[in-house]
């Protein structure tokens, strides 16, 4: 007779209790363990309000959009994004337009609600990494503080020489990280004056709490050995922004292993991924475009899956279904369920390398409408704290130091992530019924999975079961 195995369910806080000590001990492997929240466009006070859920939930990370002072686009509007003619203003990417680089901005909250949204993530055991883009300014560049400009030794030296001509050739190094990118001026980040300002404001938002970068348009900032801007005497910015320099007396005020630190660095030819990991995680752009076409079919062989795409270790990658770009920006991923963004999301989080970074959609948003609620500063949609993303998240955790297999149904529709002999998370990206039946290192006997409280059974070295249409079950090894 099989022996039956029951998982607590996914709201138990004593997972590792039933974990099997009578296994043979494998030997632990370098493994990535964390995960990130992007809780795109909510404010500091509503992150606060929510982070014992976010804690709850499994996520190491919560990651706010840009804490600096912003442009003041559309009378101050707190729409997410309107037309012309909308009774309701507003436009999301106006925090990505700034004018100085202190903590607080009109649609986020101020430097106060910013240290109070750190103090209760500290409580909670979560860390903060907030989205810094110090490579321009605001379309309107004449709108920048005073102090900017001084600290630069005057508006003119604060940009690059050629930050007012537009890139036309994506793959120059020069125009890539010295040209204006969307009508943005591109700063002059290699600016000694520059440089210490900005350094202030990293200091200034690791004094309150935060304990990490997300670096935007980093592929923008050159490497020290890329093209120089006739401004520019070295290409350093990297070196100060990690620690490696000081400026001006200043230095990085905690070291950066002590620091998630990672790039938008997206993906195209002659971008220099592998220069860029020297100094950060960077995000892996390629494959999660390979793994949205891979949900858009429902089958994991619909794009290449099998390797990250990228020349970085696969251990400095930060992994997504979708970012806030794909989605709000050319809506990209925003025609997939919010069901398909959770299966691809569990499938990241269930692996051994790579670090998942889950974006929270508007509350509200439907595949027709996907602004939802359009309001900035609100909290994102349910899907965070979903049951099986808050599994995949526990799982993640207790796989450390467990080796990867991946196994995957002749159909493509379902991918089963083993971790040693520990565990596996099983995923059906179809929208159909699907029967499983795939090779397993598990122990033979029958599993109920905490999620949904389905069983599976190995026997004979292969795991059998039902899958329901674009559904995950998560199976511990006792």
């Amino acid at each position: 007779m099989m022996k039956n195995y029951i998982l607590l369910p996914v709201t138990g806080i004593a997972i590792g209790a039933i974990l099997g000590a009578c296994n043979p001990k494998q030997p632990e492997v370098p493994t990535n363990d964390s995960a990130i929240l992007h809780a795109w466009s909510w404010s500091f006070d509503t992150i606060a309000a929510n982070m014992k859920t976010i804690a709850d939930a499994g996520f190491d990370f919560v990651q706010t959009s840009p804490a600096n002072t912003c442009f003041v686009g559309e009378d101050g509007g707190m729409a997410l994004f309107s037309e012309e003619g909308d009774s309701v203003k507003g436009k999301w990417y106006y925090y990505y337009q700034p004018i100085d680089w202190k903590i607080g901005n009109h649609l986020l909250g101020t430097r106060d609600q910013f240290k109070a949204m750190c103090d209760s993530a500290t409580k909670y055991g979560v860390k903060v990494i907030v989205d810094v883009l110090p490579n321009h300014t605001a379309v309107d560049h004449t709108a920048v503080t005073a102090a900017l400009d001084s600290a630069a030794g005057g508006h003119d030296k604060l940009f690059h020489a050629n930050g007012f001509n537009n890139i036309t050739e994506w793959n120059d190094r020069y125009e890539c990280t010295t040209g204006m990118m969307g009508g943005l001026p591109d700063v002059n980040t290699e600016n000694s004056g520059f440089q210490h300002y900005y350094l202030q404001y990293v200091n200034d938002l690791i004094a309150c709490g935060a304990r990490g970068f997300r670096y935007d348009t980093a592929k923008h900032i050159g490497l020290p050995d890329d093209p120089r801007d006739s401004l520019s005497q070295r290409n350093n910015f990297w070196d100060i922004a990690t620690g490696r320099e000081s400026v001006q007396g200043l230095s990085l005020a905690l070291p950066a292993d002590s620091l998630f630190i990672y790039g938008e660095v997206l993906q195209d030819k002659n971008v220099r991924e592998a220069d860029y990991a020297a100094y950060m995680s960077l995000t892996a752009s390629n494959y999660g475009h390979a793994l949205r076409n891979a949900l858009q079919e429902g089958s994991y062989y619909a794009d290449s899956l099998a390797d990250w795409q990228h020349p970085a270790p696969a251990e400095k990658l930060v992994t997504w279904v979708e970012s806030h770009d794909t989605y709000a920006n050319e809506h990209e991923s925003a025609d997939l369920e919010d069901a398909q963004v959770r299966e691809g999301y569990v499938f990241l989080a269930a692996r051994r390398f790579g670090t998942p970074l889950f974006f929270s959609r508007p509350m509200g948003s439907t595949r027709q409408n996907y602004w939802g609620n359009n309001r900035i500063g609100a909290r994102g949609n349910d899907e965070f704290f979903n049951p099986e993303v808050v599994a995949v998240n526990r799982f993640r955790h207790e796989m450390h130091g467990q080796p990867e297999q991946i196994n995957v149904s002749d159909n493509g529709a379902v991918i089963a992530v083993e971790r040693g002999i520990k565990g596996v998370a099983l995923i059906n990206i179809s929208t159909d019924t699907q029967t499983l039946s795939l090779p397993s290192s598990l122990k033979k006997g029958r599993y109920t999975d905490a999620v949904h409280h389905s069983d599976f059974e190995i026997a004979e070295g292969k795991i059998s079961g039902t899958l329901a249409p674009l559904s995950s079950y998560i199976i511990y090894q006792q």
